[in-house]
């Protein structure tokens, strides 16, 4: 049986002129395409999802320059074979030809391995295309980030999806025979592709060959991909990016958004734990008194996380998520701990008022401690005439209640007592 490489390499583009997707920098007015009719080839990162176009528009930006195309994989290469392609591109050099290294996945190269590349990128003896689905500015050094243009892939749209697919279906039916590929089965890959080229010809490919020669249907194409692996990685960027919207969609007042993200995340693999414990945090920091039972509701979360575990537990998250989203929100206490922190570490350790320290001894009696100290049940309503900060501190405020829920109820009390005013202004906090 003849072996075939696989469809996506069998169908890479060999020109602009087929490859979809990436208008803003392949398109007419693309920055790409712009230095390229300069014949300027700088060193260049390409950031962007699996199967958007990284390798095939690097091999195209060498084709045009008449460059010396060299792959180099950053996941079995190290720098004794850098010095071999070092090695070719200075020969390169004196014969005035350009080479054009290519490191696919970029960002698994350590630092050290980025330092060796990087004087070779400085002089020019090799241009640098790295490629990587992770953000460049974690996880490429900055000498070398410096030296590069970054340009941003995106996922492919449902259309220029679709061109590919026609294009394939085309090929196929030239080397494995004839097939019928309905307007579901269609809509069915482009979907579950989710604007990754490769995964939609690899889908395709398979199933095209279990159908024998009847019909690629959506069910054939179900069974074969049982299920659509999410883009996420517990260390990469999207890691940040969906805890970052499940954060602001509760502090927003969001619970469909605060539960969609919650369900990206325990689809992807995400540890319950850091979510559950994420919840716990923001229930002081962004709910606080408003509503004090939202701390005891992501508390008891996360107990229920540690005991039950998952998938149960996915219920108990799914309710404090939703109940957290829906509370009143304040970030004084936030605020307040901030500033007080900031004061500490500017006024330094103020002296304690005589009148509140223990005379625990006859000695510290005689010098004062506690003269002066008001007992509070002792007094009507439990109001007391002194104050209880430090000399330099006296009518400072760190705590200013806000009015939404419970926090409107403590806010009244303590303008009752004088400790808050709606005209104090306290320290600025992030």
């Amino acid at each position: 049986m003849t072996m075939q490489s696989p469809l996506a390499n069998r169908l890479r583009p060999k020109d602009f002129s087929e490859f979809y997707g990436q208008k803003h920098l392949v398109g007419s007015d693309g920055a790409l395409k712009t230095l390229l009719g300069k014949e300027f080839l700088p060193s260049v990162i390409l950031w962007g999802p699996p199967g958007t176009g990284k390798t095939t528009l690097a091999r195209l930006i060498a084709s045009l320059t008449d460059a010396e195309f060299v792959p180099f994989s950053a996941v079995t290469s190290g720098i004794a074979d850098l010095r071999k392609v070092i090695g070719v591109a200075e020969q390169n050099r004196r014969l005035r030809r350009k080479t054009v290294l290519f490191i696919d996945e970029i960002h698994r190269w350590n630092k050290a391995q980025q330092d060796a590349l990087l004087p070779h990128v400085e002089s020019g003896t090799v241009t640098l295309i790295g490629a990587t689905t992770e953000n460049p500015s974690f996880e490429v050094i900055g000498p070398l980030l410096s030296r590069a243009h970054v340009y941003r892939l995106h996922p492919l749209t449902p259309k220029e999806l679709e061109n590919i697919l026609n294009r394939a279906v085309s090929e196929l039916g030239k080397s494995a025979g004839k097939r019928k590929l309905g307007s579901a089965a269609k809509k069915l890959l482009i979907s579950l592709a989710d604007g990754d080229a490769r995964m939609l010809l690899n889908t395709l490919e398979a199933a095209w060959s279990a159908s024998g020669k009847g019909q690629v249907t959506t069910g054939l194409i179900e069974r074969i991909l049982t299920k659509k692996a999410l883009s996420y990685d517990k260390k990469g960027e999207e890691h940040y990016n969906v805890i970052s919207a499940f954060i602001k969609s509760m502090r927003g007042s969001d619970p469909d958004a605060a539960v969609y993200y919650l369900a990206r995340m325990l689809e992807a693999g995400e540890d319950p734990v850091f979510i559950a414990r994420r919840m716990v945090i923001f229930a002081s920091e962004d709910v606080g008194n408003a509503d004090p039972q939202a701390l005891q509701v992501a508390v008891a979360a996360f107990d229920a996380v540690r005991y039950i575990g998952l998938p149960e537990a996915r219920i108990n998250l799914g309710q404090a998520a939703a109940y957290l989203a829906s509370a009143p929100k304040s970030n004084a206490s936030y605020r307040a701990i901030e500033s007080a922190l900031q004061e500490v570490r500017d006024s330094g350790a103020l002296p304690v008022p005589m009148h509140l320290r223990n005379p625990v001894t006859k000695l510290m009696k005689q010098e004062g401690y506690g003269k002066g100290y008001e007992y509070a049940h002792g007094q009507e309503d439990a109001r007391v005439s002194h104050s209880h900060l430090p000399d330099k501190l006296v009518g400072k405020r760190f705590y200013e209640p806000g009015g939404r829920g419970r926090e409107a109820e403590i806010r009244e009390g303590l303008e009752k007592l004088g400790k808050s005013s709606s005209k104090t202004v306290t320290r600025e906090t992030k």
